[in-house]
């Protein structure tokens, strides 16, 4: 997933009671000291204060983003204008349980050892070179991000424990031996993994999010086959580029490695033929994902299909109960997403991002929609250093930058996909970016200053690839 909760070290009291007071404070200035608008009525501006103070929250942290999100809710039932039934309305939207649903799904790839086979096959096909282990880990990333809409679950339970295995197989350890494979393992696979989070809506977490306000706000109608659509051209760019290019400014010492192909063989040939877990997973897997591109055909929802699929599990034996509510990640992005998809859509039944769009347009009035896009988009990506969650990030500043330019003349597909997309790839930028981030970070391999060089250097190259190739295929696919 995005957490919006990413790990850091314990906090004093006093520490953490000032935290908790900044966004108390903003709500508050928002809701009674700036001056309020007389297109919004009192109660909508109070939900803005409480809406921001959200965000703020979930930025600096003092409690768990959950425990956020539902002090929000119940603080918008109070203050901003909506009843209870109104303030719980997104944990009943259908977007939430698709997102419950693929981690049930994906707790079961990763369970059987499914998620491992994939990411071993892959080595053993292509990884021949430390190139080619990038490219092998990169795909099986690519591989589960349909069906695994936790980031950090995938790379960190799947993916990250191969990639420390394979620089170890080298003898590269964190320190004086980290460059002989193991730090560029470490930024290639991570900087692949961003990119995969921004080619699907199950990508990571807000994506999802991010498919509801591109609906409601934007009235793009986003599915899970035109997210797909959308990001498999500039994706497959990406991933082919963005790889050679971190091999070309952190190089490994090794080019050529016959071992890691030897390592995968072994790994496989140790666990032995699928079981029957493994092809009661592939099976559902391979159903639900073509559910999902099918739903154009067939218009049964995506959120239908994953349910489906979380039940098969649970009819087969393959999930149990006790998986499901053991599993603390769904059941936590459950209480924030749900929270934060009603919230948004109740700023933006009260009118403040029009508002918004409306007073930036007037500053903005002799600039056209093609030279205010390109302005936005660099400064929508790089605020990303000040974001600890794409979740946070998309929140805060998707709705009023597309409503903005769609009023300014911005075709809205066209401004919906660049700034879902960039979000999840500027989650490259630093090493608290997004969930995986500091668990790769955290290892070791790579130093603070070649970590965010490596960062910014890749983020020129996806924005040149997305804002071109990119640009041109969502015009070929009729998104603009």
């Amino acid at each position: 997933m995005d957490s919006t909760s990413p790990s850091k070290e314990p906090r004093s009291t006093l520490h953490s009671l000032l935290l908790g007071l900044a966004p108390i404070l903003l709500g508050l200035a928002i809701a009674f000291v700036i001056p309020r608008p007389a297109s919004i009525a009192p109660a909508g501006w109070r939900l803005l204060g409480i809406f921001l103070g959200t965000i703020l929250a979930l930025i600096l942290r003092p409690i768990p983003g959950g425990a956020v999100v539902l002090m929000a809710v119940t603080l918008a039932a109070i203050f901003g204008g909506l009843s209870i039934q109104q303030a719980l309305g997104g944990y009943g939207d259908p977007t939430v349980w698709l997102v419950q649903a693929a981690f049930f799904i994906s707790n079961a790839l990763i369970k059987t050892g499914l998620a491992r086979r994939i990411a071993l096959l892959f080595v053993r096909a292509v990884g021949g070179s430390s190139l080619g282990v990038c490219y092998a880990l990169s795909l099986t990333d690519m591989v589960l991000a349909p069906i695994i809409p936790a980031n950090g679950a995938r790379s960190g339970g799947v993916v990250l424990p191969i990639v420390r295995s394979i620089a170890e197989l080298y003898g590269s350890q964190p320190g004086p031996t980290a460059a002989v494979i193991g730090s560029f393992l470490f930024t290639g696979v991570y900087q692949s993994i961003c990119i995969t989070s921004a080619m699907f809506m199950t990508g990571q977490a807000s994506n999802a999010l991010a498919a509801q306000i591109g609906n409601q706000t934007f009235h793009v109608p986003v599915t899970f086959p035109l997210w797909a659509l959308a990001g498999i051209v500039p994706g497959l760019c990406s991933l082919l580029v963005v790889p050679w290019l971190v091999r070309r400014i952190n190089p490994p010492e090794i080019l050529r490695t016959p071992e890691a192909r030897a390592f995968a063989a072994s790994e496989l040939r140790r666990m032995g033929a699928m079981d029957r877990g493994q092809k009661t997973v592939l099976v559902i897997f391979l159903s639900v994902c073509g559910l999902w591109m099918t739903s154009p055909i067939h218009h049964l929802d995506v959120a239908v299909t994953a349910l489906a699929g979380a039940s098969a599990l649970l009819l087969t034996g393959v999930l149990t109960w006790d998986d499901v509510i053991r599993d603390h990640i769904a059941w936590d992005i459950f209480i924030w997403y749900g929270g934060l998809l009603q919230l948004g859509k109740a700023i933006n039944d009260a009118g403040v991002t029009r508002e918004f769009a409306s007073a930036v347009g007037a500053a903005w009035g002799a600039a056209g929609w093609i030279s205010l896009f390109a302005v936005a988009i660099v400064v929508y990506f790089y605020a990303h250093y000040g974001f600890a969650s794409i979740t946070a990030h998309m929140v805060s500043m998707l709705p009023a930058f597309g409503t903005l330019l769609i009023a300014k003349g911005a075709p809205a597909g066209l401004v919906f996909f660049a700034f879902a997309c960039a979000a999840n790839l500027s989650g490259g930028l630093t090493n608290y970016g997004t969930t995986p981030s500091p668990m790769f970070f955290a290892h070791g391999y790579v130093s603070f200053p070649r970590w965010w060089k490596v960062g910014f250097v890749v983020s020129l190259a996806n924005l040149a690839i997305w804002s071109t190739a990119g640009v041109v295929w969502w015009k070929v696919i009729g998104i603009w």
